[in-house]
């Protein structure tokens, strides 16, 4: 299973594991903060409910990447992980992906 292109964006990529597509910018970052509320979205495990949530988020330009792309730097830097309706199952847990 490879990664395939996917949407109109040259950068946006659906991985098969997922069930949101990852924002063209933060293709390669599984978790993205927003910085107004301090909240990190595990972008891998959201559903297509959690689209217009990322995408005004995209619009604002307040995001935040970390880096390394891990759910312990979000929280060192004090963000708390998003548990919304559209947080999805696995919410935060890390993958054999995520990593690599």
């Amino acid at each position: 299973m490879g990664v395939e292109t996917f949407g109109s964006h040259p950068f946006a990529f659906r991985y098969p594991s997922q069930t949101m597509e990852r924002p063209g910018q933060f293709a390669h970052f599984r978790y993205v903060g927003d910085k107004r509320s301090q909240v990190v979205y595990d972008v891998d495990s959201l559903t297509d409910e959690a689209a217009p949530i990322i995408g005004e988020l995209m619009e604002s330009k307040r995001f935040q990447a970390f880096g390394p792309d891990t759910l312990d730097e979000a929280r060192n830097r004090c963000y708390t992980l998003y548990t919304g309706p559209a947080a999805g199952p696995g919410n935060g847990v890390p993958t054999a992906d995520a990593e690599g």
